[in-house]
């Protein structure tokens, strides 16, 4: 990620960045949000817009291979990224195993804080697929549902990764 692209303008900056695999060239404000880029100006609803102090993980991307805040990162931080919401990654095997176990698992109800709890939970799994229920538990520390609270939250991940570790023999 970089701070400052090379080509600025008096109504903002141009950046070239990759969002779900497709190549994105765009003129943004300097203080415009990588969430509210993402939904604004690519249509990418599935990234929420919750506290914007960073607490909440409603709005959680994949920037780089890694889960970020979308409220915290600025659009123009992403030049030269790799960004990935919610829709990009449905095929992703991990997501997909998330999505299925929150499903199975009853870990879902508005839908607000889901896409922020996948990706998140994402990263755990993809970094280690046996977590302890409370590794979880801390992994999604940042991630807030005003709904189910967390239990059913915490078994579909330990669901997935059961589901991840079946699914390579393990």
């Amino acid at each position: 990620m970089t701070f400052i692209s090379d080509q600025q303008s008096d109504t903002g900056l141009n950046i070239k960045l990759q969002v779900n695999g497709q190549p994105v060239h765009a003129q943004v404000s300097v203080r415009q949000h990588l969430g509210d880029f993402l939904r604004e100006s690519q249509g990418f609803k599935g990234t929420h817009i919750g506290c914007e102090h960073g607490v909440c993980g409603a709005c959680t991307v994949q920037v780089d291979g890694r889960a970020v805040r979308s409220c915290l990162t600025l659009a123009v931080q992403a030049d030269a990224a790799q960004v990935f919401t919610i829709e990009g990654l449905s095929d992703d095997p991990v997501v997909r195993a998330l999505q299925d176990s929150f499903v199975r698992c009853h870990a879902m109800q508005c839908g607000f804080c889901t896409a922020g709890m996948l990706l998140t939970a994402a990263e755990l799994l993809q970094a280690q697929l046996e977590p302890s229920r409370d590794e979880v538990r801390e992994y999604l520390s940042g991630n807030y549902c005003r709904c189910t609270g967390y239990e059913s939250i915490v078994n579909a991940v330990m669901d997935a990764a059961q589901t991840l570790r079946e699914a390579s023999g393990e």
